[in-house]
């Protein structure tokens, strides 16, 4: 078989693979499956447009209260506007995830008007590259958003997860760029890849050095020889980072007892035609915010540290 015959294959099973989610989205949720109320509130970050704006629309349509943040509070306003003129139950507070003052401030707030949050959903990042660009020129602003933003934002927010019987949900929207064992856009050191497959011996440590190592490699000028992914290189390698976060996490939060579980994993959402590819993507907006909407609202859940693409577990 030829390498377009093979490509035309794969974009065949990717598409009847997304007609079948999309029945699949099209079936209600059964009175045994809702486990959510009105009272369940899930907080949205980088929620003004896009793949965030979609899950928020999608997790209010299902009954959920949505907090939409944002670092733009214009933007952010605007978008719950339209929102709320479609008679979904949404909020917005302004959130920059990169600074510490903002995330306190908007944790303050959550008590004091919520009393915590049930759902996570971690998708507010950054991209700069479109196209066949490869520039690392704005690597640290990418790892300190995608990565350190996630992860100071989850650490301040896990003290605030309601107790509950099917527990609380924290999912990390991630990429298949990330992916450590892929067949393209791997890193190619061996030995690191063997470390960071190894949940057991996954630490934030590894992980920081591993970003520490990237970025002074960038500074000067070796990141080419590095070893490091091909596409998108710092976007790939911050979703690296998220994965092995994910990892991390679940092992750690997998040793609460009963009725204080937290589920953490991540998701791929695809080629998806928002502003972060240039409208350049294969899929819908709700498509691709599919997959995060499902995994927030599993009624048994019992996966942890786990990554899905179409609502299916893959490899990391």
């Amino acid at each position: 078989m030829g390498k377009a015959e093979k490509k035309e294959k794969a974009k065949e099973r990717r598409e009847k693979r997304l007609e079948e989610i999309n029945l699949l989205r099209s079936i209600p949720y059964s009175d045994h499956q809702r486990w959510w109320s009105k009272e369940t509130i899930a907080v949205v970050t980088g929620g003004n447009r896009g793949i965030g704006f979609e899950i928020c629309r999608q997790l209010a349509a299902h009954g959920l209260t949505v907090i939409l943040t944002s670092r733009d509070a214009s933007a952010g306003a605007e978008s719950i506007k339209i929102l709320q003129e479609g008679g979904l139950d949404v909020v917005y507070h302004r959130l920059d995830i990169v600074h510490e003052s903002s995330i306190n401030h908007f944790v303050e707030w959550l008590q004091q008007n919520y009393g915590g949050l049930d759902i996570l959903v971690n998708n507010a990042g950054v991209n700069f590259n479109l196209g066949s660009d490869n520039s690392v020129e704005n690597a640290r602003k990418v790892i300190e958003t995608n990565y350190y933003g996630i992860k100071k934002l989850t650490e301040a927010l896990i003290p605030m997860m309601k107790p509950s019987v099917v527990g609380a949900r924290i999912v990390n929207v991630s990429s298949r760029l990330g992916r450590l064992n892929g067949r393209r856009n791997r890193i190619m050191n061996v030995a690191l890849r063997e470390q960071l497959s190894d949940v057991e011996f996954l630490s934030e440590e590894l992980i920081d050095r591993t970003l520490s190592t990237f970025l002074q490699q960038v500074e000067d000028g070796s990141w080419t020889a590095g070893g490091w992914p091909q596409i998108y290189t710092d976007y790939s390698v911050s979703k690296l980072a998220v994965n092995a976060y994910t990892r991390l996490m679940a092992r750690k939060l997998s040793e609460r007892p009963e009725g204080q579980k937290i589920f953490v994993n991540c998701y791929c959402p695809g080629w998806v035609k928002t502003a972060l590819t240039g409208f350049a993507g294969n899929n819908t907006v709700e498509e691709g915010a599919d997959t995060g909407v499902w995994l927030a609202l599993l009624h048994d859940q019992t996966v942890m540290g786990s990554f899905f693409a179409e609502r299916r577990e893959i490899n990391f």
